[in-house]
């Protein structure tokens, strides 16, 4: 299943494929709980301790495996204390997992649904497991995404936010098919099965805009890079550059 939503920004999506059906949100689910942790008041010096067991959303608790998560630096620190902004800088530039549980850990999964609500995000989507909470996840509780409402969730999004999402290191799908330089901020997310990617992305020649391609089918081998299906994002957000000057007369 392939879906498709684009939008100028914060204006009525031009382009909406397939663009309510859930996915698997993978990574995605971290731009929520970034905006949580701004929301939330905290100081970004923050000492937070660096743990591995976090409770479950369903019954126990749960632990992330160090061979899956991207970013090592958190891992570094297990047993001490690290800064909540250092954190969440960590989430979502290197897409560390053990950042994001400690994330939500300290701001509560209560604040990263109240994040999709302010967005205006439908029932379909939500993230109230950890990416590796998997008791929750027999449970039939699951982080879900639509393409539609990942650009509901980035134009919600404060400027604050938002520049830190200009930051992410994983310069592949929709990235990989605008020029080289092109200033975006968005967030990617990929596992086995499923593959997506949202951004606001701002052309030097036509207003800002925003695209999410959301997934799920064969193409996805669960590679950071040369994923069949990171190439069909970077093909898809091309072709949505080459059109760029005219969304904003479409709306």
């Amino acid at each position: 299943m392939l879906s498709v939503a684009v939008a100028p920004w914060r204006r009525p999506p031009v382009i909406l494929r397939n663009a309510d059906v859930p996915h698997y949100a993978a990574s995605t689910m971290k731009v929520a709980v970034l905006a949580a942790v701004h929301r939330s008041g905290l100081d970004p010096d923050h000492p937070v301790p660096v743990v591995n067991d976090f409770p479950s959303a369903a019954v126990g608790s749960y632990a992330h495996d160090r061979a899956e998560d991207s970013d090592p630096e958190p891992w570094r620190l297990l047993g001490g204390t690290a800064p909540l902004g250092w954190l969440a800088d960590r989430m979502v530039r290197h897409s560390s997992n053990l950042a994001t549980s400690l994330c939500t850990a300290a701001v509560g999964r209560a604040a990263v649904a109240e994040v999709w609500r302010r967005a205006g995000a439908s029932a379909a989507s939500g993230s109230p497991r950890g990416i590796e909470d998997a008791a929750a996840r027999a449970a039939g509780i699951d982080n879900r995404v639509t393409a539609h409402d990942l650009i509901r969730l980035l134009a919600s999004l404060e400027p604050e936010v938002l520049a830190r999402l200009e930051h992410n290191v994983h310069a592949v799908d929709l990235a990989a098919g605008l020029p080289p330089g092109t200033r975006l901020a968005g967030k990617n997310g990929w596992v086995d099965g499923a593959r997506h990617s949202a951004a606001v992305v701002h052309p030097p020649d036509a207003p800002p805009y925003v695209l999410a391609v959301c997934y799920t089918g064969p193409l996805a081998d669960g590679q950071d890079t040369g994923d069949p299906a990171a190439r069909l994002l970077a093909r898809l957000s091309s072709r949505v550059w080459d059109c760029r000057h005219r969304l904003a007369e479409l709306s």
